[in-house]
């Protein structure tokens, strides 16, 4: 990854107030409905009710393990596999050296969102996480977002359209229950091509 400065974004507590807009706290995943979005018209003829949002949902484990100073994620919904972030800058040495007491923060290149439905991350194991979220629009920036602490007791609803790139634990491992719309379109922002930074934030608010 090239060198580039780090943005920090501001950390606050997931409440159901400062949730609004981006999504809410999830008690039990029996009570959360995913939103699923209709296919969106391409002129002036609509499209027919009740189809375009046939989709349904699709669910499975979304894994999240720290090797050195990588954060692994795994998302069984929906086949992804992937590298979702870092606890120090991505182009320095000595990966090996980093210890799972010495990660106190996230570092990300990448954002997306899913325009077709909303998502839900449910821990199944007990720690703390952090979620960087930012509303709809995408003309999004680095100063659009802000990193959600969670104490780990519930799970995270996000709407359909709000940015985001996964759940970081500050354990070494954590697996969530995930559920999102099965079409899963994906939009996505290079933070590094676009804005020439990574975002970062601390993964304890203390």
């Amino acid at each position: 990854m090239p060198v580039c400065p780090v943005t920090e974004i501001p950390l606050v507590k997931a409440t159901a107030e400062t949730l609004k807009g981006y999504g809410s706290l999830v008690a039990t995943p029996e009570e959360c409905d995913i939103e699923i979005v209709q296919w969106p018209a391409q002129g002036w003829r609509g499209i027919e009710p009740g189809t375009g949002d046939e989709g349904g949902t699709t669910e499975g484990v979304f894994s999240c393990e720290w090797a050195g100073y990588e954060l692994h994620m795994v998302n069984e919904a929906v086949g992804g596999d992937y590298i979702g972030g870092w606890s120090r800058e991505p182009y320095v040495d000595e990966a090996e050296s980093v210890e799972p007491s010495s990660r106190e923060r996230a570092i990300i290149w990448h954002a997306n969102y899913h325009p077709d439905g909303g998502q839900l991350f449910f821990p199944l194991d007990e720690g703390f996480f952090v979620a960087p979220l930012a509303l709809p629009g995408d003309d999004t920036k680095p100063d659009s977002f802000i990193a959600f602490w969670f104490d780990g007791t519930q799970g995270v609803y996000i709407h359909p359209g709000v940015w985001h790139e996964g759940v970081f634990p500050a354990n070494p491992r954590q697996r969530f229950f995930d559920k999102q719309g099965k079409v899963h379109a994906r939009v996505n922002v290079d933070f590094v091509k676009e804005f020439g930074c990574y975002l970062s934030f601390p993964l304890s608010p203390n």
